[in-house]
């Protein structure tokens, strides 16, 4: 299956978009992933806070942290869809396939679900029904979110279970009509359940938030067509002007809040038409002369640990709190002291950093490296870009 894009003019100054590492998307990576502890250490807990005007700023600042989610979300499609393409048709496709995501993906997953239990920081309850993927449905249970986090790999879990299968059976082109299927019937299906009054989980439930992923698939099948490097060009310029504009123009109707309908249908959209975009721009600059912009050495770091940083790093802060609380109430955050807020912050976010290098480093790579022995056959073309710190977040 071609997997090269045919070049315009530039060859001898541009690579392939999809090749074998590509360093640009743990930058991503790591955008993504701080943008969630960012959102997490300020705006999350201490919105509601009074500080000064320039502390008060910076806290909304962090706000916009959340996205991160949906820039993962359009990574992890576009990234499992290549692999699924690029393998599918090698022998042992599903073995391969689920053997490397279960030993890239359950092993820290579940060890924080034991932690989760031993320090008491989630119910048994939660932690059982997590333990089979259903985080983000936990209240058809009548069972709370204990752990935010996990409702997110509760969705990217569903995708790894059901998304080989699609791949397996159809065509190309089949593939790419039910990725463009689900981009357009998911915003319409939200828009139906907000009309109705069932507004609940409209942004955590699979079914409503699947087409961020479908953004990613598509993206991963078009760059495996003979498009050329101009008209990729082009169409990242097409969503991302298109992105600005649906933001611009339904902002006076509701779209930069999911309390309205035309925000509960289309916000998710509009911000999946963007990193739709984001992702072809860096791929296009990682690819080419102005590589350096996108390969910046920190994010990367984070990129390379973004999942484990992602598991952990509300643990790091639930326990700061705790400790704070029964030893050193004096130092939890308040109104008018923003520098306990940047202590917390400071403390929980390097603790949380660091566990995940450890464990990334210690614990993870030991199952990593069982990859190859047990599946047979080397890994497809693009897998091998895939992680670092793999595709998840918040």
């Amino acid at each position: 299956m071609a997997s090269h894009l045919r070049d315009t003019g530039n060859s001898a100054e541009s690579a392939p978009l999809i090749r074998p590492f590509m360093p640009e998307l743990d930058t991503l990576r790591g955008i993504a992933v701080l943008g969630v502890l960012l959102l997490h250490g300020f705006y999350w807990q201490y919105s509601g806070l009074s500080f000064g005007r320039l502390a008060q700023g910076f806290v909304a600042l962090t706000q916009p942290g959340w996205l991160g989610v949906n820039l993962f979300f359009v990574l992890s499609g576009f990234l499992i869809t290549g692999i699924l393409l690029d393998s599918k048709n090698r022998p042992h496709f599903y073995r391969r396939f689920y053997t490397r995501r279960a030993l890239r993906i359950l092993p820290p997953y579940y060890g924080l679900l034991i932690l989760l239990l031993l320090l008491r920081s989630s119910s048994p309850a939660f932690v059982g029904l997590s333990f089979v993927y259903l985080a983000n449905v936990t209240n058809f249970f009548g069972v709370a979110c204990d752990y935010g986090p996990l409702w997110s790999l509760a969705v990217e879990e569903h995708f790894y279970i059901l998304w080989p299968t699609v791949v397996r059976r159809l065509t190309m082109r089949r593939l790419a009509w039910v990725s463009l299927s689900i981009v357009l019937l998911v915003p319409a299906l939200r828009g139906i359940s907000f009309f109705l009054g069932w507004k609940g989980g409209l942004d955590w439930y699979t079914w409503f938030v699947a087409d961020g992923l479908a953004a990613g698939s598509l993206l991963g099948i078009l760059l495996r067509t003979r498009i050329s490097r101009t008209q990729v060009q082009r169409l990242c310029c097409l969503l991302l002007v298109s992105a600005v504009l649906l933001g611009v123009v339904g902002q006076p109707f509701g779209i930069g809040t999911r309390n309205r309908l035309l925000g509960a249908s289309l916000q998710w959209t509009a911000i999946n038409i963007l990193f739709a975009g984001v992702l072809l721009l860096f791929l296009l600059a990682g690819s080419g002369l102005r590589s350096r912009y996108v390969n910046v050495s920190w994010l990367r770091f984070l990129g390379y640990i973004s999942y484990g940083l992602y598991l952990d790093h509300t643990l790091a802060f639930r326990m700061y709190d705790r400790i704070c609380r029964h030893y050193l109430p004096w130092i939890i955050p308040s109104s008018g002291h923003f520098e306990l807020v940047l202590l917390r912050f400071a403390v929980g976010g390097s603790v949380a950093i660091g566990a995940a290098y450890l464990s990334r480093r210690f614990y993870e790579e030991r199952f990593l490296r069982l990859k190859d022995s047990l599946v047979p056959g080397k890994s497809a073309g693009s897998e091998a870009a895939l992680p670092a710190g793999d595709t998840q977040a918040a």
